[in-house]
């Protein structure tokens, strides 16, 4: 049962992928693990035929890892790029206190699902009523930053690498380290990187498959058989 690593371009959603390699690959059955904002881009692993959907699951479960880089000093009405900004501050916060402040989402904690996103609430998208202007009250969820590392600071602009469980918003924490600094801020940039023991550096391009090659010279690399025996 063959599964992609695809890297999803920036303004796909992961359905798009998905559609578009039914169309290529003239197959009904094929599914994703672990859905990316439009916005986003990376790796997502796409399961090709009834057996790969079937055991898509499980790859949910992997740990993640993301890029993310923030923009401080504003907040969006979506925690990201695409949203309206709704307040504004001209702090410059040192790297030291940064430092200190990311120190303290890294572990076990909860965290509120954003309006804008495709989490379910009684059966209703969040952000299809985010649209209509209704925000409703959201349950936390359980979730684990294994860790975060600064990987550039330059204001407004702070780079940064998450290793965390899956559910986790890098909006919501983007959102929640801008309110912890006083200054607000968002996820201008996200590129998810790893899943499990997955890496983007072995993922390939979706327009690049076509359904003559898709199980052998589409980058070989990219290509997953499996039979359950997945890392966490």
């Amino acid at each position: 049962m063959p599964f992609i690593l695809i890297n999803k371009p920036k303004d796909w959603t992961s359905h798009d992928v998905v559609g578009y390699l039914r169309g290529i690959l003239k197959i009904k059955k094929i599914g994703h693990a672990g859905t990316l904002d439009p916005f986003a881009t990376g790796l997502l692993i796409v399961g090709v035929e009834r057996d790969a959907t079937k055991q898509l699951d499980t790859f949910k479960n992997l740990p993640k890892t993301y890029i993310a880089k923030i923009k401080l000093g504003a907040i969006t009405n979506t925690y990201d790029s695409t949203g309206i900004i709704t307040e504004k501050s001209s702090k410059k916060p040192k790297i030291k206190e940064i430092k200190e402040i990311l120190k303290q989402f890294i572990g076990p904690q909860e965290q509120i699902p954003p309006m804008h996103s495709a989490k379910k609430v009684a059966g209703k998208r969040l952000y299809k009523l985010a649209r209509k202007g209704i925000e409703i009250e959201r349950k936390p969820n359980k979730i684990e930053i294994y860790n975060i590392k600064l990987l550039k600071y330059n204001y407004p602009h702070l780079t940064i690498e998450i290793n965390c469980s899956t559910g986790t918003y890098i909006r919501s924490l983007a959102n929640d380290i801008g309110q912890t600094l006083g200054i607000g801020a968002y996820c201008d940039e996200l590129q998810r990187t790893k899943i499990g023991e997955y890496t983007i550096e072995k993922s390939i391009d979706p327009k690049k498959i076509d359904k003559n090659n898709y199980k052998d010279s589409a980058s070989s690399k990219s290509i997953i058989y499996t039979r359950g025996n997945f890392s966490s």
